[in-house]
């Protein structure tokens, strides 16, 4: 009786007024959204697009002009790329080499990391926060500034023990796993802080061993992180091309960036390779990030959370 006392009708008035300017407020966000997703989508679009016209047409009209005559959408330029097979310098040859970069410094990535921020967060030696604080001031390096230290410690490698990584895949891999591991330690440190240490003191009274609570029990509480870190990392190293550039650029064997760098540096680009390439470049993303999304989504709101 004394809430139905206070509801006036011109405070009921005033409330109504009220909840429909915020559905219309609502409304116009909505609509702003979906008017920057669109225009957002537009370059994508457009590459699409263009990957599936016949490289006649390029010249000749906007890829716009598709929207009026359908007809002009063709597989063709799909079909001359793969064709090549896997010989050296093909799209599936350089398709297959980013994999062969991309995946294991992805896993190696997330392992140490893993291991690392798990030795930080539940060891008990001396300077870790001493560590960590290096860990965090490595995060600032541009990784420009290491390229020609590092080339000049690959041949110093190459002269004392026989064995240069320049110029080569492992190389590669090894650059990028370096320079993903501040990142990782710190991003792996952050959300296994969030653990109780009561779990891992209930795996020890029952015996397990530090390998045997890492795995059983820190890994899954940890996999939310770990897809996150492995999605960023993927992403990082699949559109590189300057350490690629660098360390393969006289490889045989060269990544989908160097690949696309090839086509539009000559006088004459050729643009439906690139459109075509790029299209093939953005699918496999794609696809790591659909598999691990909902691990990437529940991440992200952990840490939010916290």
């Amino acid at each position: 009786m004394k809430l139905m006392s206070t509801l006036t009708p011109a405070k009921d008035r005033r409330v109504v007024a009220l909840a429909k300017r915020l559905h219309l407020s609502k409304a116009v966000v909505n609509v702003i959204l979906a008017l920057v997703a669109v225009f957002w989508l537009v370059p994508t679009i457009s590459l699409l697009v263009i990957s599936l016209r016949p490289e006649a047409l390029f010249g000749q009209s906007g890829w716009w002009k598709v929207f009026t005559a359908p007809s002009q959408l063709t597989w063709g330029n799909y079909a001359t790329i793969f064709s090549q097979g896997f010989t050296s310098g093909g799209v599936l040859d350089s398709l297959v080499t980013s994999l062969e970069i991309t995946i294991p410094v992805t896993i190696l990535v997330a392992l140490i990391s893993s291991l690392a921020a798990y030795s930080l967060v539940f060891g008990s030696w001396r300077g870790r926060d001493m560590i960590f604080l290096v860990i965090v001031g490595l995060m600032v390096v541009p990784l420009q500034v290491a390229l020609i230290p590092v080339v000049q410690l690959y041949r110093e490698m190459g002269n004392l023990f026989g064995l240069n990584p320049y110029g080569t895949i492992p190389g590669v891999i090894i650059f990028h796993v370096a320079f993903g591991l501040p990142f990782g330690i710190f991003l792996m440190r952050n959300f296994l802080t969030g653990i109780p240490k009561d779990l891992l003191e209930a795996g020890r009274i029952e015996g397990a061993g530090e390998w045997k609570i890492f795995y059983r029990i820190v890994l899954p509480l940890a996999l939310p992180a770990i897809a996150s870190l492995a999605i960023f990392q993927f992403i990082w190293v699949w559109n590189d091309l300057l350490v690629a550039l660098v360390f393969l650029g006289g490889n045989v064997h060269t990544p989908l960036t160097i690949f696309l760098y090839d086509q539009t540096r000559s006088l004459a680009a050729n643009y439906w390779i690139v459109s075509t390439g790029a299209v093939v470049s953005i699918f496999v993303p794609l696809i790591v990030f659909f598999s691990f999304q909902r691990y990437f989504v529940r991440g992200v709101l952990a840490g939010a959370v916290k």
